[in-house]
């Protein structure tokens, strides 16, 4: 039996997806917590197996794959069923332009380390930094709520890596308290993938420590 044991999280964005995406699945895995708040993800440990110090990391048998899309890619090559990115050229390229939205447009860009950067490099205060947040997930959502199609999902009639990707994203456009009445379909897709116990098992709240 493959052994999976992911490297996360709780509250990263990219980590999510992959819970996500395990979920949807139905693969059992270990789970490690790598503290961002504590520098885990700088450790020498960490960093022989993840030269990025990026968070998350899927280990299989060993053998560490990194970055979220790369991993969700390893999954459906690895168990095809169920597809989470379509095999056809055409939905295939849909889908992970949806996704690319979120991973790598939005997210990128409000990420800890930015963040962090942002504040303690470049001096800016928490209201300049909150703007920041807001600018670049309007810009986003703006675009994917044009892209989502009248599916239950992004993935259409069922949940597929975009819908990894967004669930995170609302989720921090959220906490971040950036006003949402502007999507309606991004906002019932998403309720719609939080009904499902895969999605509700990754979320930060049902994995966060004790």
């Amino acid at each position: 039996m493959t052994s999976l044991v992911l490297h996360d999280y709780f509250r990263s964005s990219a980590s999510f997806r992959v819970r996500a995406a395990l979920n949807l699945k139905g693969l059992a895995y270990e789970r490690v917590e790598v503290s961002l708040i504590a520098g885990d993800q700088r450790s020498d440990a960490y960093l022989e197996q993840n030269a990025q110090g990026f968070v998350p990391m899927l280990v299989v048998d060993g053998e560490p794959i990194i970055q979220s899309l790369a991993i969700i890619d390893w999954l459906d090559r690895a168990y095809p069923e169920p597809r989470l990115i379509p095999d056809d050229p055409m939905p295939r390229a849909v889908a992970l332009a949806q996704a690319q939205v979120v991973a790598s447009d939005i997210h990128p860009l409000n990420n800890l380390r930015v963040l962090k950067y942002l504040t303690k490099d470049l001096g800016l205060n928490e209201q300049t930094k909150d703007r920041w947040i807001h600018e670049w997930i309007l810009q986003g959502f703006d675009a994917l709520e044009a892209m989502a199609g009248e599916g239950r999902y992004l993935g259409g009639d069922a949940p597929g890596i975009a819908d990894c990707c967004l669930v995170p994203q609302m989720y921090n456009a959220r906490r971040f308290e950036v006003p949402l009445d502007s999507y309606p379909r991004l906002a019932a897709i998403d309720a719609a993938c939080m009904e499902l116990d895969a999605f509700q098992r990754a979320h930060p709240d049902g994995v966060k420590p004790a």
